[in-house]
């Protein structure tokens, strides 16, 4: 069983190399600290170089890649002294986001948060590779952002969630109990699905701790 994200119906080749390259550099699949070769890139995508450079504009507004004068452009490197400045952020903003999606959401999106836990309870998380693994997790991370119905917390949740995931990426296989994070999903969508926003906004703020202290536990 996979996870797909839904797109637009339209995409811009600079929003689909956007797209691909930031899922390659929070997956680590470009590793911290690599050159960035927009040719190469370009020629994977198979788009032109103008909209791999606009991409790259962005994601360096993201954090995720670091351009030098003469040099070139770089992934940035994945400080773990940011994992308390990425936690302080979302421990304040995810529950926000869990709490909104809670009381807003409509019938359709209540239908589909109960449905997607569903999904979860199905799913053989130890059987998974890393990438799928985090796949689900920003999949159910972004269906809430966008169920808060404020595109500025949606576009901000998703840079630091960008961020947390590229740690939980490089301490994954180090995780004894990684699908237990995972599986906290289930009882955010199910508080979220049934309308109670108190219980979301409670759960989601321990779901940030605990990714927090499974990260610290194996620093």
């Amino acid at each position: 069983m996979s996870v797909v994200d839904e797109e637009p119906a339209y995409v811009s080749l600079a929003d689909k190399a956007y797209q691909a390259i930031r899922d390659r550099l929070i997956m680590l699949d470009i590793p911290p600290m690599a050159a960035i070769d927009d040719a190469a890139l370009a020629r994977s995508l198979d788009v032109g170089r103008t909209p791999v450079r606009e991409a790259l504009k962005r994601l360096e507004i993201d954090r995720l890649v670091v351009s030098y004068p003469r040099r070139g452009t770089f992934a940035t490197a994945v400080d773990i002294t940011d994992l308390a400045y990425v936690s302080e952020l979302r421990l304040n903003l995810e529950p926000l986001a869990a709490r909104r999606a809670g009381e807003i959401a409509n019938e359709e999106e209540l239908v589909e948060f109960s449905e997607l836990a569903d999904l979860l309870d199905d799913v053989d998380f130890c059987s998974l590779g890393r990438d799928e693994v985090m796949r689900w997790d920003l999949h159910v991370h972004r269906v809430i952002y966008r169920a808060a119905g404020n595109p500025l917390l949606e576009d901000t949740l998703i840079r630091y969630g960008n961020l947390a995931t590229r740690i939980f990426c490089i301490f994954l296989d180090r995780m004894t109990h990684f699908e237990t994070h995972v599986r906290e999903h289930t009882s955010l969508l199910r508080a979220i699905g049934s309308r109670n926003p108190d219980e979301a906004e409670r759960i989601a703020r321990e779901h940030v701790l605990s990714f927090d202290r499974a990260v610290r536990a194996v620093m």
